[in-house]
């Protein structure tokens, strides 16, 4: 019997886990979250949910142990994976995530408030759990760190982008894997222009040109380009230079920006696509509105980049769920060669086109990419 690889990918308020064996190519044996850290967290795996009390990421970790007893039966968790959102400049690929390169990142936490400080909780948390098993860290900026020096920077002076002022993109770990399906099942597609979109609590898109992202429209931080469930996506500078003169501190448009604006802030109802697309209210459709004609608007401009497009494809999610917001996306678009099959795109399926651009729903699997990241660090 083989022995077992635990990823975590850990949130403020979750800690999603999952358990493969390490014969290659990792085998899943169990995939699941711990939900609400806090006085009242909760555990789910499929349809089974256990009230765990007040959790932090530390008895987060004992309960998924205690869970995953018996899938890890006669098996040993030889290493863990973990997603940590940024990795800066230097990260390029997955690394052993030694005390030194722990206190790198962590400097990093300004540029990801929302996710780069519990990423490294739950590092912490898996150090105790277990003291002898590499900790591997993959990060959502690797894969964009190849950008051309003008997909890259910002009209400011270049003493900020020698100081890492740049645009560094994220989500990488999904478009890593959306890449790997195409790269093995669909090779001609792979082979040319794509734009990816992860849509989802978080959303981005990403123009990939053989394999390679050459654009992206996240940037210095998690909060660039598309509306998401609670952060504004693109945003005019003054408009921060108008709050900041109205008194509004560092801390409180921080809040503002990532934890109200999105579609919450839009529909002051709900951060959550499902509810809105369920919801009579105006505001509802106005987020929605929104939200669509953004995804639209950047479809273009990373076409443009491109310079034309041979597939779309949807991920996350609302991208892999959300027929309606694929349908809204790609109504009127029949001048860029996108065409939707409805029937297709109303049953989720894989390929959900009729016209001479691949559109495409796969869903996204962040976790298999740690896990082979970390199997590949124990060969």
């Amino acid at each position: 019997m083989s022995d077992a690889i635990l990823t975590l990918n850990a949130g403020s308020s979750s800690l999603k886990f999952s358990v493969y064996a390490t014969e290659a190519p990792p085998a899943l044996l169990m995939v699941g979250q711990v939900e609400n850290l806090g006085p009242s967290a909760r555990l789910k795996v499929g349809d089974e949910v256990r009230e765990i009390g007040a959790a932090d990421h530390t008895v987060a970790i004992r309960a998924i142990l205690e869970t995953a007893s018996a899938v890890l039966a006669g098996r040993s968790v030889i290493a863990v994976g973990h997603r940590i959102v940024h990795g800066g400049e230097d990260y390029t690929g997955p690394v052993l995530l030694t005390a030194e390169v722990r206190e790198k990142l962590a400097a990093l936490s300004p540029l990801a408030p929302l996710h780069q400080p519990h990423n490294l909780a739950a590092v912490e948390a898996a150090l105790t759990a277990f003291p002898d098993a590499p900790q591997i860290g993959c990060f959502d900026t690797a894969f964009h760190r190849g950008h051309d020096w003008a997909a890259d920077t910002f009209a400011l002076p270049r003493r900020f982008y020698e100081e890492g002022v740049r645009r560094y993109g994220f989500h990488g770990l999904s478009y890593d894997y959306i890449t790997g399906v195409l790269r093995r099942e669909e090779p001609e597609i792979a082979a040319g222009r794509v734009v990816i979109a992860h849509l989802g609590n978080g959303a981005s898109m990403c123009a990939v040109k053989g394999g390679r992202s050459v654009a992206s429209t996240m940037g210095f931080s998690a909060l660039d380009g598309l509306a998401m469930g609670t952060r504004c996506g693109q945003l005019d500078p003054g408009v921060l230079l108008y709050l900041m003169e109205r008194g509004m501190s560092a801390a409180e448009i921080t809040t503002l920006l990532y934890k109200e604006s999105g579609l919450k802030g839009l529909s002051g109802i709900s951060h959550d696509m499902r509810t809105l697309e369920a919801s009579d209210a105006p505001e509802a459709a106005q987020a929605i509105d929104y939200y669509t004609f953004r995804i639209r608007r950047e479809l273009g401009a990373l076409t443009a980049v491109l310079g034309g497009l041979d597939a779309l494809v949807f991920c996350g999610g609302i991208g892999e769920n959300s027929s309606t917001i694929r349908a809204r996306v790609c109504e009127g678009m029949e001048w860029l060669g996108i065409t939707l099959d409805p029937v297709a795109n109303g049953a989720n399926a894989r390929r959900i086109s009729s016209g001479p651009v691949a559109v495409m729903a796969i869903p996204t699997d962040e976790e298999r990419v740690i896990a082979e990241a970390a199997v590949a660090h124990l060969a």
